[in-house]
């Protein structure tokens, strides 16, 4: 069967709670380390955040609101503004400061994550107020779309990659102008670079000296990126479910279609194992069904609640999602179970949904000398597709690798093979990530080439072994890369990230983050014996 394009692109690598690969613009991304007093942006890092009750749908009544403003274009301050939105949850004990937390993707909006999953972070409390954001592009913090309130994006579902791969890349660059449309203002200035600016705006916001920080999967990359822009801010910082610096995305996809692929092989050796299994109790039966009903689905879809139709690529998205972490295994069995024996898309569309609402309190406004403006939206007014777009946005943003039309054309075919191999089932979904990039700027190079032998206080790194999406060699490459500074902890355990997962991963990144006392370097964490 010839390889298709899938339209939606894959939600990559977010942590915690099943979350959020791909992006758009890297042009005149800065790329020096800023300091407060900089011309044009002391009146930003004069700020002080205004917390009140959060307004929303059930929302914790302990959870605060507030939010940042932040230059649009750091090289031009005084060219318009954006919002940030924040939330926290109040130190219980003596407070020493604010630990911010990024939960993944790219994409992943913290406010709504931390409403959402909060009790995770409670014992930080002891110490801290628990702070977490929605970054440039993402949730309520000027939201990137790539129109239609869908995260599909203007691409033939029929184009197909083998026989007309000029008329994929054509496709392709129409879907880029479509997200460009849509987008507004932040899309040339989002990534990963400028989020690292909007955070050390936020370390001062909350009144510390120095940013002590937790970031979980793709925040990694964003913890790294702000060691190395301000290494004489960062206070105690501590990165689980490391992300690499170095791989281009076209190898970032093979590896994380093959560890997809183990997972989803440990998933089903585990399913089978149970009569209420939908696919039987054979492990290699059970995996060629589940490649025959994507296959099905992609070419005979079935409807759905809301009007559109469920695919192939709309069920390896579920899948992928709910095998980030073994405690959504039971709801994944039942889910396809519906699907399988009913018909039923809803338990399996839950997977790639979610959020609370949430309005902010008021805080100080800044605009610029223009009188633009752009404040935080309401959460009814996010578009459905703000997380495939903004995690497409920020990860091209931070990709310098844009092969042209001809490069592609040849290295399709090879690519498609590649990307099969490495995984029947998810192939296809993180090739097509990939390809998102094309027909959009360059992004920038300033993390693979400047992101290195960082100067700050010792952080800690944790990698889990059987993590299918942030393998743990990425852990060690990017502690060799990032230098003395890195002190690495072995989770020998499975799921994506350690914290929420391994009650021993969780101890030491508290007892480090309130206390400053680090594990050795290399010692580890074993499995977790009950699955918790």
């Amino acid at each position: 069967m010839p390889a298709k394009l899938s339209t939606r692109p894959t939600l990559r690598r977010c942590a915690i709670t099943a979350g959020v690969g791909l992006a758009l613009l890297g042009a005149g991304l800065p790329t020096s380390s800023a300091d407060d007093t900089e011309a044009g942006l002391a009146r930003f890092y004069r700020q002080k955040v205004a917390w009140s009750k959060c307004d929303g749908v059930d929302m914790p009544e302990d959870l605060q609101c507030g939010k940042v403003t932040v230059p649009l274009d750091y090289a031009r301050p005084r060219a318009g503004t954006l919002e940030l939105a924040l939330a926290r949850y109040r130190a219980t004990g003596k407070s020493r400061g604010s630990v911010l937390l990024n939960f993944g993707g790219p994409g992943g909006a913290g406010v709504s994550e931390l409403a959402a999953g909060g009790k995770d972070f409670m014992g930080l409390t002891n110490g801290y107020d628990v702070v977490s954001f929605d970054p440039r592009g993402v949730g309520r913090s000027s939201p990137v779309t790539c129109g239609n309130g869908s995260a599909e994006v203007a691409v033939d579902e029929d184009a197909d990659m083998d026989a007309d791969p000029q008329g994929v890349l054509r496709q392709l660059r129409k879907a880029a102008r479509t997200c460009a449309e849509h987008s507004g203002p932040v899309l040339p200035h989002i990534g990963t670079v400028n989020a690292s600016r909007d955070l050390d705006v936020m370390r001062q916001a909350v009144g510390d000296k120095k940013l002590n920080y937790l970031g979980f999967s793709y925040g990694t990359r964003l913890g790294a990126v702000y060691a190395a822009q301000f290494p004489k801010k960062v206070g105690r910082m501590v990165l689980d479910g490391v992300d690499t610096l170095t791989e281009p995305l076209t190898e970032q996809g093979v590896a994380g279609a093959a560890g997809q692929q183990t997972a989803l092989e440990d998933f089903v050796a585990w399913c089978v194992e149970d009569i209420a299994c939908p696919f039987g109790t054979d492990a290699r039966t059970a995996r060629e069904e589940v490649e025959r009903l994507v296959e099905s689905l992609d070419q005979d879809p079935v409807p759905t609640d809301f009007g559109e139709e469920f695919t192939g690529q709309d069920l390896v998205a579920a899948i992928g999602q709910a095998l980030y972490s073994r405690e959504l295994w039971p709801s994944l069995q039942r889910a396809l179970a519906a699907l399988v024996e009913d018909g039923d898309t809803r338990p399996l569309l839950w997977f790639s949904g979610g959020g609370s609402g949430v309005r902010a309190g008021d805080g100080v406004a800044l605009r610029a000398d223009d009188g633009t403006d752009g404040g935080l939206v309401d959460q009814d007014d996010v578009p459905l597709d703000n997380l495939p777009a903004a995690l497409m946005a920020i990860n091209c943003a931070d990709d310098p690798d844009r092969p042209g039309a001809r490069r592609i054309s040849q290295q399709l075919g090879r690519l498609r093979a590649e990307y099969e191999q490495a995984s029947p089932v998810f192939g296809r979904y993180r090739l097509t990530e990939v390809l998102m990039c094309y027909g959009r700027p360059k992004g920038t190079d300033f993390i693979r080439d400047d992101v290195r032998d960082v100067r700050t206080p010792k952080m800690l790194l944790v990698g889990t072994r059987g993590d299918p999406a942030t393998p743990y060699r990425w852990t060690v490459e990017t502690a060799e890369r990032l230098g003395d500074s890195a002190v690495v902890l072995d989770n020998k355990g499975e799921g994506h990230t350690g914290y929420a997962s391994s009650k021993c991963v969780h101890r030491k990144v508290d007892t480090f983050l309130l206390y400053g006392t680090l594990p050795p370097d290399g010692s580890s964490c074993g499995p977790e014996r009950d699955g918790h």
